[in-house]
């Protein structure tokens, strides 16, 4: 939905879609619309987004701003991540109102995912 003046779309980095595409499949479950050979498009995963490709990533450590995923099951999350090839790079720790944890996707993008201190 557009909602005049509020966030609607975030683009990231990828050096190889098709890695991105693999991976945000097996740890999210996402589809992905193809744009031609440098830009792929994701809808309905909290918020619309692409990556288009470059040999850049997006991490806190060069000024990023970080895409935070909420879980309910920290752990699990954690654990396909893992799996789909995600590198974790701050395992879970608590911080005022829940526990998170970093990952990189293939291309080294960061990301957090986070839950509420009762899950």
């Amino acid at each position: 939905m557009k909602i005049h003046e509020k966030i609607n779309y975030v683009e990231f980095p990828a050096k190889d879609l098709e890695k991105i595409k693999r991976f945000f499949a097996a740890a999210f479950g996402w589809s992905f619309i193809d744009y031609g050979p440098d830009y792929i498009a994701f809808s309905n995963e909290g918020i619309d987004g692409g990556f288009y490709k470059s040999d850049l990533c997006a991490s806190t450590n060069n000024g990023s701003a970080l895409v935070v995923f909420y879980s309910q099951a920290i752990d699990e999350t954690l654990s396909k991540i893992r799996s789909a090839g995600g590198i974790i790079s701050k395992p879970i720790f608590p911080f005022p109102g829940g526990r998170r944890f970093h990952f990189c996707d293939p291309s080294g993008n960061e990301y957090a995912v986070w839950t509420d201190l009762d899950e």
